[in-house]
């Protein structure tokens, strides 16, 4: 089991520091955000995060950080946090170029890649431009995934399309894929390489919105941004295959509750059952939204009359109307690996140990005042639809089983809950904690490092097992 990291480290330390009701605490004297000391300790622990997996890392900062104090810790966490990356070598989003037919290209090197066909190592050519004016909030930026043809005509594609769009002013990064045959698939474990370090590029240039981020594609890009919509749910305002459609193993709608998503397929596109597994897909993401009537905000339809030839202009346009939300109360999570790889965390949830013998797990967070209600399963499928063509599986029937030994980072906010009153977790039925907590640069260090987003700098974090 691998554990995708955000950046590639990963830490267990106890950063709560619980104050219950005393008010002896009060007379604690924090550290000033500018202090040379903490600045170093801060740089020390980015620099190390950002190094070798294997490298053991030192301490994070420590110190309480007072209410009054806590915005000015974030803009002296978040610049030190650039300072790291620019002194980290590795690939790098260059200065973008106005989009059209002559705009030029960059390239980044990513691991090895092994398939069928031997292992190669993974050039990626991008294109990295804008159109528009850029917004007082930054540009939206939009991932292309391009479809699985000669992969240089469909490269060229897909800088005509971000020229073509309707979506203007906007940002676009048009990635070819580095490789043909067994490789050819846009969620491949040197792929997921590529997104976190867009993901943790953009944030860092201060040119985009960290609100207004987009995946989409077509075709075998389709089938990409829809595994990629559930996997990076947390970084997107919403996410938009086209003639696609994805067995829903590879794609949990659960996990897309606060992202905007469209999968508009053609009617007759019947090759590996796109249209009914659209179909599937739009009845998984209707029965979400009647759950929960304020999410899953989605567009998913059959074009009539149309293959696997589609109009392409509607997607991006109806992406624009949404913008993501970094901090909601009400998280559904199912921790699934992509290629053999899980995510470090989701929204505010990091898990530090998984139950040993459970591939996937679900968590579903509540929080209502200052009361965090968790519960903590393993997920199981089992097959109930196959393809007569292809053999593989269509429709899944899901069972929840509980489960324990493992061990979770809950990150809070002010934005989450009041932090001068107690609170209170209750985990798989379980009070599991009450009391008050005070924010503390380890959990801003740690949190940071974790998800690499100026929205989720967390000054609270409890560990709890299960």
């Amino acid at each position: 089991m691998i554990t995708r990291l955000f950046p590639l480290m990963a830490v267990t330390l106890a950063l709560a520091t619980s104050c219950g009701s005393s008010k002896g605490n009060t007379s604690i004297t924090p550290p000033t955000p500018h202090n040379t000391t903490d600045v170093a300790s801060i740089q020390a622990y980015f620099r190390a995060s950002l190094a070798s997996p294997r490298q053991t890392l030192p301490s994070p900062p420590s110190g309480i950080i007072v209410s009054s104090q806590l915005e000015a810790a974030r803009k002296t966490l978040w610049a030190e946090w650039q300072k790291a990356n620019q002194a980290t070598k590795g690939n790098k989003l260059p200065a973008p170029s106005p989009i059209s037919p002559q705009m030029s290209s960059s390239v980044w090197t990513l691991p090895d890649e092994t398939g069928t066909e031997g292992t190669f190592t993974a050039h990626m050519p991008f294109y990295y431009g804008y159109k528009g004016e850029r917004p007082s909030s930054g540009y939206p930026l939009f991932l292309y995934l391009h479809g699985s043809g000669a992969k240089d005509a469909e490269w060229q594609n897909g800088k005509a399309f971000a020229g073509h769009f309707k979506d203007g002013p906007s940002m676009y990064f048009v990635p070819q894929i580095p490789n043909e045959g067994s490789l050819y698939r846009w969620w491949q474990r040197s792929k997921l390489e590529a997104w976190e370090t867009l993901l943790r590029e953009a944030f860092l240039t201060g040119q985009i919105d960290p609100l207004r981020i987009y995946f989409f594609g077509i075709s075998e890009g389709g089938y990409g941004s829809q595994r990629l919509a559930s996997y990076y749910a947390d970084y997107l305002a919403g996410a938009g295959p086209m003639a696609g459609g994805e067995p829903l193993i590879n794609a949990p709608v659960e996990n897309c509750q606060h992202i905007a998503f469209t999968l508009r397929t053609g009617e007759q596109d019947r090759m590996f059952h796109r249209d009914e597994l659209t179909r599937i897909t739009k009845e998984a993401f209707e029965a979400q939204q009647w759950l929960f009537p304020n999410d899953y905000q989605h567009w998913i339809e059959l074009i009539p009359g149309k293959g696997h030839a589609i109009p392409y202009e509607p997607t991006t346009p109806w992406l624009l109307g949404y913008k993501r939300n970094p901090q909601p109360k009400s998280v559904h999570w199912e921790d699934f690996p992509v290629d053999g790889i899980y995510r470090r965390g989701f929204y505010n949830l990091e898990p530090l140990v998984r139950p040993q013998g459970t591939e996937r797990v679900y968590y579903e967070e509540e929080i209502e005042g200052n009361t965090i209600t968790l519960r903590i399963r393993s997920v199981q499928y089992k097959p109930t639809q196959y393809s007569p063509h292809w053999s593989f599986p269509m429709r899944y029937d899901k069972t929840y089983a509980p489960i324990t030994g493992g061990k979770l980072r809950l990150y809070l906010s002010e934005e989450l809950i009041n932090l001068s009153q107690p609170i209170r977790v209750v985990l798989n039925g379980k009070e599991v904690y009450n009391a008050r907590a005070s924010a503390h640069w380890q959990a801003l260090a740690t949190s940071c490092v974790a998800f690499g987003d100026p929205l989720r700098l967390f000054p609270i974090a409890l560990e709890l097992s299960y």
